[in-house]
């Protein structure tokens, strides 16, 4: 049904033009107020319908079809980040400090495009589909919020879509795997309580950094000895705090840190042996230990089913040429958090380009995309759609 060299013609300045704006005036978490209105402006325009759910920022348009049917969702973040830009390009960012460095403003304008080309052929759509702009993506809050708001229980959808763009993948190629893509993501809050002293009197003392410095060393074992060389988990450290002068042994030592996994097995494997190696650590240097442990987003495993059906949706648009089996990502996304109401799938764009310098990774001051990806990244979007309403159709018996 799509052609994209006719599609381009249609909306590509358009959309172009669309995220360079949002690209000039990047927002933070939760305070995307701007480019809040900017999303409502345009799908009012184009006829769908607003749904309130009581957020200050984030948008949820729905696209009703010619025909009842099953409630598609395609889902794009909209947040920036707390990022000088660096880049010498016309769009760079307008305010200071803040911007686009994971290319939120690519999702959002994708979403616009495939709002464009649906509602184009409205009166064809044998169902209807749910846009949602999410906010607070970078700080794990947005999906959960719009949760907590209705969205997939009082406003329903059969199926949610979504994409990241990646940079390191060429502009013109849609990355597509079954099974694990992005990994869960948990938080470690870690204590460690000893008995400060003389820095000179060591052996009158119970050394937390001492202890916290063998903790560290003993955490990685973790991976390396009880997680399966073909799995894969990180326990990394990133912050640690403890004491006031060079000559004085502290009390307390805190520490923050990640732990990715991507088998749920692994990741209910893995605070049990945090806290065995942090107890039995604790108890050989004699200090205390608390240990906070923080489940926050679930890895996305994308069905062998759904795969199929989005392979074959981008093989209409950028030929089997044009689609690429990525290697997973350490990194999290939120999106996991809706796709644990309602069945979903999850890709990669790409938008890199080596001669033009668009090949930084994530968070780079230097981060770009080339913009032909947006045409792409919008028809795909759209025939998933297409393909996702005949999915459930035909699941339905």
């Amino acid at each position: 049904m799509f052609e994209l060299e006719k599609i381009k013609e249609l909306y590509e300045e358009e959309l172009i033009n669309f995220r360079r704006d949002l690209h000039m005036y990047p927002e933070l978490s939760l305070k995307e107020y701007r480019t809040t209105e900017k999303i409502k402006e345009k799908l009012t325009s184009l006829g769908i319908e607003i749904i309130d759910i009581g957020m200050e920022t984030g948008v949820i348009g729905l696209l009703r079809g010619a025909e009842s049917g099953p409630t598609i969702a395609l889902r794009g973040d909209i947040d920036a980040l707390p990022i000088q830009e660096l880049s010498d390009v016309p769009y760079k960012s307008r305010i200071d400090g803040v911007m686009h460095a994971c290319g939120h403003d690519i999702h959002a304008t994708t979403l616009i495009g495939a709002a464009l080309i649906l509602s184009s052929i409205r009166d064809k759509l044998k169902g209807n589909v749910m846009f949602v702009f999410q906010p607070a993506e970078e700080v794990n809050k947005g999906a959960k919020l719009m949760l907590e708001k209705g969205l997939f229980t009082d406003i329903k959808a059969d199926l949610i879509f979504g994409l990241h763009n990646n940079p390191e993948i060429p502009w013109g190629k849609i990355a597509i795997k079954k099974g694990g893509l992005m990994a869960a993501v948990d938080t470690i809050k870690i204590r460690v309580k000893g008995r400060g002293g003389h820095g000179a009197l060591p052996h009158a003392t119970s050394d937390p950094i001492v202890a916290a410095s063998a903790i560290i060393m003993n955490l990685q074992t973790i991976v390396s000895r009880n997680v399966s060389p073909l799995d894969s988990a990180v326990i990394s450290l990133g912050t640690i705090n403890s004491g006031t002068t060079n000559n004085v042994i502290p009390e307390i030592v805190e520490m923050t840190g990640t732990v990715r996994s991507f088998l749920p097995e692994t990741r209910q494997m893995l605070p049990e042996r945090i806290k065995e190696v942090l107890e039995n650590t604790a108890r050989a240097y004699k200090v205390d230990v608390e240990l906070d442990y923080i489940f926050e987003l679930p890895a996305i495993f994308n069905s062998e089913e759904l795969t199929k059906l989005a392979y074959d949706a981008a093989k209409e648009i950028v030929g089997e040429e044009g689609i690429v089996e990525p290697i997973p990502s350490m990194g999290g996304e939120d999106f996991a958090l809706f796709t644990e109401k309602i069945p979903g799938f999850f890709f990669w764009l790409g938008v890199g380009n080596e001669e033009r310098d668009m090949n930084y990774v994530w968070h780079s001051p230097r981060f770009d995309g080339d913009e032909r990806a947006l045409i792409i990244g919008s028809t795909v979007m759209s025939n998933m759609v297409l393909k996702g309403i005949d999915y459930v159709n035909n699941n339905r018996g």
